[in-house]
């Protein structure tokens, strides 16, 4: 899952990249609202925390161009400002909770949780394709049943794959989330992860498009 964050203090940014990443979210982070504008109509990103006293725009704005465009992406607000009015103003344009500076990690962890359900790549669900199940809280796969521990970096590469079912991933695509995760990335590690994943994988499960990269088929799109 892929969420923006939309913050100008760098040391709380910083704070929240580690907090998620060590979640598995793949994590970018823009301090400035028309980078985050852009950046969010490029990208598409899964979720969004936005800060609202943001330096080059009000993050209510932010909002009310997320809800233009997306009506339905996630959004948390994540600010200083305590007053009922601010948040009555927020819920209003769209947001979907409203969380107040000094803040508890266990507690915008379990608010992102129930955000997510409403996503298909939810991290409190499991992403099932035929025999195939990856729960995605306890990083554990299943194969008709038979339960399999994953190591950090194969798991977060089928995650990759199961989450995106139908369309194909490039070696590049593969290494820069990867990249984005905090992983150190050597020359032919996707391969290697492909590889070791194919072994405890039905065969075909993950096809090679020649010359192009990897790819799962969607469960409906099954031979």
């Amino acid at each position: 899952m892929k969420i923006l964050i939309v913050e100008d203090d760098p040391d709380l940014a910083e704070g929240l990249m580690t907090a998620l990443k060590s979640e598995s979210f793949i994590v970018s982070r823009t301090g400035l609202a028309q980078e985050a504008i852009t950046y969010i109509r490029q990208f598409v990103p899964d979720m969004v925390i936005l800060d609202l006293g943001l330096p080059d725009m009000d993050g209510h704005e932010v909002l009310k161009s997320i809800r233009k465009n997306d009506p339905s992406m996630p959004v948390l607000i994540l600010t200083a400002r305590s007053d009922l009015d601010n948040k009555v103003k927020a819920l209003d344009n769209g947001a979907d909770d409203y969380l107040v500076k000094p803040f508890e990690m266990m507690e915008l962890l379990a608010r992102l949780r129930v955000m997510s359900r409403r996503l298909n790549t939810s991290i409190t669900s499991q992403i099932a394709i035929g025999d195939v199940v990856l729960d995605v809280v306890a990083h554990t796969l299943f194969v008709s049943g038979e339960e399999t521990r994953l190591p950090k970096k194969e798991y977060m590469t089928l995650k990759i794959l199961m989450e995106d079912a139908g369309r194909v991933k490039t070696k590049a695509m593969l290494e820069d989330h990867l990249y984005e995760w905090g992983e150190t990335i050597g020359s032919n590690a996707v391969e290697v992860h492909i590889s070791n994943l194919r072994k405890k994988l039905p065969s075909n499960f993950i096809q090679t498009i020649r010359g192009i990269g990897y790819t799962v088929k969607r469960a409906d799109l099954a031979l």
